[in-house]
């Protein structure tokens, strides 16, 4: 273990990190979760439906009231690149953070990696490669944590459908179901439903509120919902018909989901077993017997076969998510 160079243990440990990297992204998904294209196209449908009517974007509105509020430093910070994606992710995700804290904190985390690994190693090239991965810790989390909001509201957004048809057969009109919902609820679901309540409750137009639902929670199953209302304030009909209905189709599609995985599962352990194989074997090689492996390190050709592998792990892992994305 000692005989073997400190350049292959940190090469070894920044492969480890991007295996497990790639298949998290890939591989571990929600069930309810959205694919990123499905985004896309709920995000440029939202553009057409708002440019059509004439409307500025919701979003867009907020965030410049929301500079407003800021100091001249802080806002200066907020209108970097990208930061308005950040800001929106952290909304979705239910934190109040603000967007330049959290890059400041991933730079906070890359210095100190950076500083330890210099001042341990004295290797400038390991100290970039390990602060260019710790940077990205805090947007990792923040991106893990909108998933699990995305799931969780739609998950419990039959029920909130139920609660809705309820109250409108009670003779509630269609604002206060929301705000029953709201009350009865718990969760992103009762969030974000009082917001849209608000919303409208402050006086603005029920069109605008659902359009703003959408881009707080950008998934096909809210698109279903948004569509359904106000096509029904366009054109009349039953709403609590339609609703019943939608709720039903949206139960039917988790459990196909559910499904899905299921049949997907023997899939995914074996990319994790695939991928894990190789880290493990070294692993017990350097422990069980540490002349075995610089023969391989230390001969040029031994880093190049080294590094192909790499490469075809990383391939490797790219056709088995795409295989399983087929299958779902």
């Amino acid at each position: 273990m000692s005989q073997l160079p400190t350049e292959f243990i940190l090469a070894f440990l920044g492969m480890v990190f991007v295996a497990v990297f790639l298949l998290s992204q890939g591989l571990v998904v929600p069930v309810f979760g959205e694919a990123s294209k499905i985004r896309k196209r709920i995000r440029s449908r939202l553009d057409v439906l708002e440019h059509a009517s004439n409307l500025p974007n919701m979003q867009t509105v907020l965030r410049q009231k929301y500079l407003k509020r800021l100091s001249p430093l802080e806002a200066a910070f907020e209108q970097l690149p990208f930061m308005e994606r950040l800001a929106q992710m952290i909304e979705q995700a239910g934190h109040e953070y603000r967007a330049y804290r959290v890059l400041l904190l991933g730079v906070v985390l890359a210095l100190v990696a950076s500083a330890c690994v210099w001042l341990l190693l004295k290797l400038w090239w390991a100290a970039l490669i390990l602060g260019a991965m710790v940077f990205w810790i805090p947007v990792l989390k923040i991106s893990s944590d909108r998933s699990r909001r995305f799931a969780a509201f739609e998950e419990g957004l039959p029920d909130a459908l139920d609660a809705m048809c309820r109250a409108l057969r009670a003779g509630h009109p269609f604002n206060e179901t929301l705000r029953l919902v709201a009350e009865e609820h718990k969760g992103p679901v009762a969030h974000e439903f009082g917001l849209t309540f608000a919303d409208i409750n402050y006086g603005n137009d029920v069109r605008r509120a659902m359009l703003g639902l959408l881009e707080r929670m950008p998934s096909m199953t809210v698109m279903m919902l948004v569509t359904s209302i106000l096509i029904h304030r366009e054109t009349g009909g039953n709403l609590t018909e339609v609703l019943e209905r939608l709720s039903s189709l949206i139960r039917g599609r988790f459990r196909f989901q559910r499904k899905v995985k299921t049949l997907s599962a023997e899939g995914r352990m074996s990319a994790w077993v695939l991928v894990a194989i190789p880290f493990v074997l070294s692993a017990g090689i350097m422990l069980t017997s540490p002349k075995y492996l610089p023969l391989l390190i230390n001969e040029p050709i031994g880093q190049k076969l080294v590094m192909a592998a790499f490469v075809a792990m990383v391939l490797g892992i790219f056709w088995i998510r795409k295989i399983i994305r087929i299958q779902v």
